[in-house]
């Protein structure tokens, strides 16, 4: 493809609620592990004559959701049908509020290659999903317990101009979901969804071009292939002079083949013959919540963590992204902290994002399913500091903290491993050991007299170690030797 199109971006992403109950009903909203059609009841499998009671809970996270991301809240909005048919959804339409929406704008900031882009969203809506069809066997099944739970639907402006722009969009999208605790947001489990809308035009043009829908994007890596992929698709066959081939239609992904499918022309929204829902009251939010109260239930967010641990911790840039990527590793770090200096603070970082990043990614565990109190961890890092124990013996000490869940005191007390910093103690030692050993002091002296320096110093220093059974302070060790030798 040359590079004489602009490629134009825009997601719709579809984030579950976690609530306790659905959207319109009081079933169990957590059907994960659960058999199929076993988390259903007549109202959101369609049955005639039930009636759909909305669920406030879901209200309240979609705007404190909209509130976190500047949006601003429509002073009232309706619930409405979607007309559509589709073996997964009952009662051929879906209740949403797509066509008045509850929130409207909003924008959020990211960095791309080290440069701040705003990215402007034009509405959020909500409603309730369908279910899911299951392929096997040359047959469909349908399973209706995902059917009516709560789902939030977020529409971009077409903003994006690469595909790896949206994806660290979507990114940043599931660290805000989770931090505020209203949604899991994990991709691969189908509770944040993404189809992206994207289409190219000659650089100057003011027309889009034609739009093709990617339909249940379920990874951030798979969004970013299938927008490469059909970027390449599209602008091969402008170049071909077949730009009449592309068409507004929808598409699926393919991962294991690399390429995007047709699967059917694309919708109007008249196609949908939207009316409100007749079950349902309008929505009035200033009646329904106390929107300055949810405002300041915004905990601090992603981009406000980095800021303050690069500013005020003065940790590495990367570090800090790393750190505030996981809300529950930036917990964990925090607690770690405690109000230490500055030195302090960014070795509990290097001992979060290293030994303790490694150890959980080795045993598959998350934070939470580990017994080490952050504390412990403050702890051990002082211990370092004041030159009770070495960092060697550290990290055994670690890790038997962890799969524990003892102090890093109670096991070195335990044990017997606290470093020797005595003086006293070591001179003796290493006095022992120059007596013992004078061909050794009789080359060391020859190499520093010839070069300055000589790599028996090392050699003295490793049999001390052994001879303390690795507990030796090695600066001490370092000073004293330098001394005795001469």
């Amino acid at each position: 493809m040359s590079n004489k199109y602009e490629v134009i971006i825009g997601l719709e992403i579809h984030a579950q609620l976690a609530t306790a109950s659905k959207m319109f009903c009081g079933c169990n909203n957590n059907a994960e592990g659960k058999s199929p059609n076993s988390v259903a009841c007549p109202v959101c499998m369609g049955n005639p004559g039930t009636l759909p009671v909305i669920n406030k809970k879901a209200l309240e996270w979609t705007y404190l959701f909209g509130l976190a991301l500047n949006c601003e809240v429509a002073p009232q909005f309706n619930f409405e049908r979607k007309q559509y048919f589709y073996p997964d959804l009952p009662k051929a339409y879906q209740i949403t509020s797509q066509t008045t929406p509850p929130l409207i704008g909003g924008h959020l900031e990211i960095e791309v290659d080290g440069e701040k882009k705003n990215f402007t969203i034009e509405h959020i809506h909500l409603e309730e999903d369908a279910g899911k069809l299951i392929h096997s066997g040359g047959h469909s099944l349908v399973d209706l317990n995902r059917a009516g739970t709560p789902l939030m639907e977020i529409v971009t402006n077409p903003d994006f101009r690469s595909p790896l722009e949206a994806k660290l969009f979507m990114q940043e999208l599931q660290r805000i979901l989770r931090y505020l605790g209203i949604s899991n947001a994990d991709m691969e489990k189908g509770h944040l969804r993404c189809d992206g809308n994207i289409s190219l035009r000659e650089f100057g043009a003011e027309k889009f071009g034609k739009k093709v829908e990617i339909k249940n994007i379920n990874s951030f890596s798979s969004l970013e292939r299938a927008l490469e992929y059909e970027i390449k698709r599209q602008g091969e066959l402008l170049d071909s002079g077949k730009g009449e081939e592309i068409f507004q239609e929808t598409r699926g992904w393919d991962d294991a083949k690399g390429k995007t499918i047709s699967q059917r022309g694309k919708e109007m929204a008249h196609d949908y013959r939207y009316f409100p829902e007749p079950d349902l009251p309008p929505v009035v939010p200033a009646e329904a919540f106390d929107l300055e109260g949810l405002k300041k239930q915004i905990p601090e967010l992603p981009s406000g963590k980095r800021k303050r641990y690069v500013e005020d911790f003065g940790i590495g840039k990367t570090e800090a992204d790393i750190l505030a990527s996981n809300i529950e590793l930036a917990r964990f770090f925090e607690e770690a902290v405690g109000g230490q200096q500055a030195d302090v603070v960014k070795k509990i970082a290097n001992w979060v994002l290293g030994d303790l990043s490694g150890y959980l990614n080795d045993k598959g565990l998350g934070i939470m399913e580990i017994k080490l109190p952050p504390s412990n961890l403050r702890d051990l890092v002082l211990l370092i500091e004041k030159g009770d124990i070495s960092g060697k013996i550290a990290k055994e000490v670690f890790v038997k903290m962890i799969e524990g869940g003892k102090s890093s005191a109670q096991i070195i007390e335990e044990e017997g491993i606290k470093q020797v910093s005595d003086t006293g103690e070591l001179e003796k030692i290493v006095g022992d050991l120059i007596a013992g050993n004078q061909g050794q002091v009789e080359q060391y002296r020859k190499d520093v007299e010839a070069n300055g320096n000589s790599p028996v110093l090392n050699w003295f220093v490793g049999q001390v170690m052994k001879a303390t059974r690795g507990q030796a302070n090695p600066s001490i060790v370092m000073e004293i030797l330098k001394k005795l030798l001469g």
